[in-house]
């Protein structure tokens, strides 16, 4: 299962390592990171891609959003900008992931950092997060503390169920890719040495 969770790195090192660092070095294009989880008697590889949510790196979507089972939003509910960015990732994601139904690809908002100055920095509230969810179909909202380890794990489990749930509504595709095709006439002629 492909999980693609963008903008905060440290969710995704705290789910899989279970640890937290203030030197963790920025990502640059994408990090990635497995973890195996059991839901439902069934066992689920979750690829976790971090795409660093910076516009610099936006034009390398196409190779990481096809493909993905959901999309983790994450925005530092300290930081306006961070949560004013969330419809131009969201959008930005159906555009070039193309999902067969855009309106039911799973989708899972975090709102992180909220142990920084015990809340007094918070500039995001949560009822604005949850208006934002609701307009956008009701997306999964969980506010999380990567440092502290709040919430992370339940946040990650809700986004395997909601994708497990997803890829069981959806018809199996499977994709052939042939490498290096060789042109006809070349098959035929030569030397079979």
């Amino acid at each position: 299962m492909r999980l693609l969770n963008l903008y905060e790195v440290w969710c995704a090192v705290r789910y899989v390592h279970k640890k937290f660092s203030q030197q963790y070095k920025a990502t640059i294009g994408a990090d990635f990171v497995t973890k195996e989880v059991l839901i439902e008697d069934r066992l689920v590889t979750l690829q976790i891609w971090d795409t660093a949510g910076q516009e610099r790196f936006q034009s390398l979507g196409v190779a990481f959003y096809r493909g993905a089972d959901c999309c983790v939003l994450v925005y530092d509910v300290n930081a306006n900008r961070s949560f004013d960015t969330l419809n131009t990732w969201h959008d930005e994601f159906l555009n070039q992931a193309s999902p067969s139904d855009p309106k039911t690809f799973p989708f899972i908002l975090l709102g992180n950092k909220i142990d920084v100055d015990g809340g007094k920095s918070r500039v995001v509230s949560e009822k604005k997060a949850m208006e934002w969810c609701a307009s956008k179909g009701n997306i999964p909202y969980f506010e999380t503390s990567a440092k502290e380890d709040r919430n992370v794990d339940s946040a990650f489990l809700s986004v395997a169920k909601l994708a497990l749930e997803h890829e069981r509504d959806q018809d199996i595709y499977f994709q052939t890719v042939v490498a290096d095709p060789v042109p006809e006439a070349e098959q035929r002629s030569g030397c079979a040495c």
